[in-house]
C-alpha cells in the first residue's frame, strides 16, 4: 500500500475487541477510541531480546528495537516486516471478518503468524513472545482487577484473562471499553504461557520457539453481546452451541484455508476497485474493510433471526443508527445483503411497537450494546417511557433512508420477500415523504453539522428517491398501477426541485431559498444507479462542474457553509460523474487526505477539505459508502 494509513489495523473484530497502532513504526497500540490497548511483541534471537510491537515496559530502554522494513495492508491482513539481530521477522496479523460469510463475520478470533529468515547467513535460535495487558479486559487500567486463568484448547497452548467481577452487558456508552468476558491468547502447538506485568499492568503472555514460524491466536468471549429489549443475545458464532475453546481450536486448524479465502476476497475487491477507479481507490477500499466490519456485532434473536448492530463510533455511541446504516450499505449490498437485512430488522421491530406511535421512521435503537428503543432526541422517565424532542428528529431523512434500503435489497437479491412483512409501514413512510419531502421544513438531516436547515435540496432529493424506491418495490409486488402513480409523483417532484434549485452557473443550491449556494447532491446517486432518469443530464453535468470548481486539496466541501467534507458522500458525489477522469480527481483528493492526515486515528469520515484535519468521528461504519462506485456494474 502506497498510502501512509492514518492508523494501522492490527486486531479488528467488533467495537470492543479492537487494536490499532497510530504510528507507522507500531510502537504503541490503542483502541479505536484512542485509549491505550496495550499489547507487546518481543523476539528473542540467540538469547537476546528485541522489541517489535507496542510500548516497552518501564525500565527497558536498553532493549533494542527491530527496524520496520515494510508494512503491507489488504482487506483482512496487516503484514509487517522487521529486520534486526541478523534475521528478517515477518508478523502477519489477520482478522478474518469475511463480509460474505455470516459465521466468520462473527467469530471473535484473530491471528498473528510470525516467521523469520536469516539475513546474515548464520543459523539462529529464535522465539517470539506476545503479551496482552489488562487494558483489553477493563475499561481503563486499574478500573477493576484482571485475573488470569488456565485455558484448555485442543491443539493450542493458551491462557485467558478477564475482570474478576463479571457484570455482563451492564452499561453502554461511546468512549468506553468492555470490562466483562475473557481474552484468550494462545499459540498453535507447544508454547509457554505466563501471567506477568506490563508497565504496571496485569498481563498475560504466550511464548513459542520459531521453527521457521508460529501461529498465535487472539480471541475474546464476551459471553453475551447485545441486550435487546431486556433479553441478552449471543453472538452468531455461538448459534450452534460452540464454545470459545472450540472456536479457537477450529481457527487454529483452518488457518491456511481461511487465509486463502481472505486473500481471495481481498484480491477480488482490489481487482474491482482498480477497474472502477484505479490504485488509489483500491487502497481506500482495502483499508476500510476491517474498520467497517469491526464496528458491528452480529447476533441471533429468539426467533433465530440475524440482527446486525452497528455502533455509531465517536458520534454518540448509538446502536443501529439508520443514517449510519444508509451510507454503509454499498459494501453489504455487494457482498452480503443478509447483513444489511440484519440492520433493518431491529428498526422495523421498534417501529411496530406501541412506543413508536409516529408516522415516520426512528433514528436509532439505543446506546450500544443496550438496545431498547430510540435514544437520540429522547428523554426517558424512571419507568423507561419516552418523551420525544421533535426538534431533534430526522423524519424525511430516516424515511427516505429506510425505503431506499428496502428497494436496494430487493434489487440485490432479485426478490421481494424481505419487504413483504413490512409493506404497511413502508407505505406509511412513503406517505410522509409525499406530504413533507418536496420542500422539507426546518428539520435535521444527517449532515446538519452547521445546524438545522429548512428547504434542503439534497434532503428533498432523498425524499424523491425514497418515493421512487417505493415505486420500485410496488412494481415487484405486482401493483403496477400504484407503482406508476408513485413514479409519476417522483418525476413531478424532481422537475419541481430542478426548477426551484438551479443556480445561474447550472449547479443546484444547498437550499431552495439560498441562491448560488451548493451542496453535494449525493442522494441522487440512486437515480444514476437505477437509471430512473428523474433528474436531467444537465443536473449532473452542472453539479460535477461545480464540484470541480469547489474542489480543495483534500476534497469537495459538504456544502457552502463550511470547508469540511465527508468521505462517504464525497465518493457518492464522485460517482455522479460520467468520466473516469472526473471520478479519479475526487478520489485522489480523498486518498491524499488520509495519506497526510496528522490525526492518527482509524479512518475519519468528517474532516476539513482544505487542511485534511479531522473534524470529528473515527472508526465509523459509514466507510462502507466508499464502495458505492462498485455498485455500477
Amino acid at each position: 500500500m502506497k498510502m501512509r494509513p492514518p492508523a494501522t489495523p492490527i486486531i479488528n473484530i467488533d467495537p470492543y475487541f479492537s487494536v490499532w497502532s497510530e504510528e507507522s513504526v507500531l510502537k504503541n497500540t490503542i483502541h479505536w477510541t484512542g485509549k491505550p490497548n496495550s499489547i507487546s511483541g518481543r523476539v528473542i534471537i540467540d538469547g537476546v531480546e528485541y522489541h517489535f510491537l507496542g510500548l516497552k515496559a518501564h525500565g527497558e530502554r536498553d532493549i533494542p528495537d527491530m527496524t520496520v522494513e515494510n508494512i503491507e495492508i489488504d482487506a483482512f491482513s496487516t503484514v509487517i516486516t522487521y529486520t534486526g539481530g541478523g534475521i528478517r521477522l515477518t508478523v502477519h496479523f489477520t482478522s478474518p471478518m469475511l463480509v460474505d460469510d455470516l459465521y466468520y463475520a462473527s467469530r471473535p478470533v484473530a491471528y498473528c503468524k510470525t516467521a523469520y529468515e536469516s539475513v546474515d547467513g548464520a543459523a539462529h535460535s529464535v522465539a517470539v513472545r506476545l503479551t496482552a495487558s489488562e487494558e483489553l479486559v477493563l475499561n481503563l487500567k486499574g478500573e477493576g482487577r484482571a485475573l488470569a486463568f488456565p485455558a484448555e484448547v485442543d491443539g493450542v497452548t493458551a491462557i485467558k484473562m478477564g475482570n474478576g467481577v463479571q457484570n455482563v452487558l451492564w452499561r453502554g456508552d461511546d468512549d468506553i471499553r468492555i470490562d466483562w468476558g475473557y481474552l484468550y491468547l494462545g499459540v498453535r502447538g507447544c508454547g509457554r504461557v505466563n501471567h506477568t506485568v506490563l508497565n504496571g499492568m496485569y498481563a498475560i503472555s504466550v511464548e513459542a520457539d520459531l521453527e521457521d514460524e508460529a501461529l498465535f491466536l487472539f480471541a475474546y468471549d464476551d459471553i453475551d453481546s447485545i441486550k435487546y429489549f431486556g433479553e441478552n443475545l449471543k453472538a452468531y458464532w455461538k448459534n450452534d452451541g460452540k464454545t470459545i475453546e472450540e472456536a479457537i481450536a477450529e481457527a487454529a486448524s483452518e488457518y491456511d484455508a481461511l487465509l486463502a479465502r481472505c486473500n481471495a476476497l481481498s484480491d477480488s475487491i482490489k481487482r474491482d476497485a482498480l477497474a472502477a477507479g484505479g490504485e488509489k481507490y483500491a487502497e481506500l477500499l482495502l483499508l476500510s474493510v476491517r474498520q467497517i466490519m469491526a464496528a458491528h456485532k452480529l447476533v441471533v434473536d429468539k426467533n433465530s433471526r440475524c440482527l446486525y448492530f452497528s455502533k455509531e463510533c465517536h458520534s454518540g455511541g448509538f446502536a443501529a443508527t439508520v443514517d449510519v446504516t444508509y451510507p454503509s450499505s454499498p459494501i453489504f449490498l455487494l457482498y452480503n445483503p443478509e447483513l444489511l437485512k440484519g440492520m433493518l430488522r431491529p428498526i422495523m421491530d421498534y417501529a411496530a411497537m406501541d412506543e413508536w406511535c409516529f408516522d415516520f421512521a426512528p433514528h436509532d435503537m439505543g446506546m450500544y450494546p443496550l438496545v431498547s428503543g430510540q435514544l437520540y432526541g429522547v428523554k426517558r422517565d424512571a419507568n423507561g417511557k419516552a418523551d420525544i424532542d421533535f426538534n431533534m428528529q430526522m423524519p424525511v431523512e430516516e424515511c427516505g433512508n429506510m425505503i431506499i434500503l428496502f428497494a436496494a435489497i430487493c434489487d440485490a437479491e432479485d426478490d421481494v420477500s424481505f419487504v413483504m412483512p413490512y409493506i404497511d409501514t413502508i407505505r406509511q413512510w412513503s406517505k410522509y415523504l409525499i406530504e413533507y419531502g418536496l420542500d422539507p421544513e426546518n428539520q435535521l438531516c444527517t449532515d446538519d453539522f452547521a445546524g438545522h436547515l429548512a428547504h434542503n435540496v439534497n434532503l428533498s432529493i432523498k425524499a424523491i428517491m425514497g418515493i421512487a424506491a417505493y415505486s420500485r418495490i410496488l412494481q415487484r409486488l405486482g401493483e403496477s398501477d400504484e407503482a406508476e402513480k408513485m413514479m409519476q409523483t417522483a418525476r413531478e417532484y424532481a422537475a419541481e426541485a430542478v426548477k426551484n434549485a438551479e443556480n445561474s452557473d447550472g449547479s443546484y443550491r444547498l437550499a431552495y431559498n439560498r441562491p448560488e449556494t451548493f451542496s453535494l447532491k449525493y442522494n441522487s446517486v440512486w437515480d444514476r444507479l437505477w437509471n430512473t432518469k428523474l433528474f436531467p443530464e444537465k443536473f449532473y453535468t452542472g453539479e460535477v462542474i461545480r464540484y470541480k470548481k469547489e474542489l480543495l486539496p483534500y476534497g469537495v466541501p459538504l456544502d457552502s457553509r463550511e470547508k469540511y467534507t465527508k468521505s462517504d458522500w464525497l465518493v457518492w458525489a464522485a460517482s455522479l460523474a460520467d468520466s473516469r477522469e472526473d471520478f479519479n480527481l475526487f478520489i485522489d483528493s480523498l486518498w491524499s487526505a488520509y495519506n497526510t492526515m496528522r490525526t492518527r486515528v482509524p479512518m475519519t469520515d468528517w474532516y476539513y477539505a482544505d487542511t485534511s484535519h479531522m473534524s470529528m468521528f473515527r472508526h465509523r461504519t459509514v466507510q462502507g459508502g466508499l464502495f458505492m462506485k462498485l455498485m455500477f456494474k
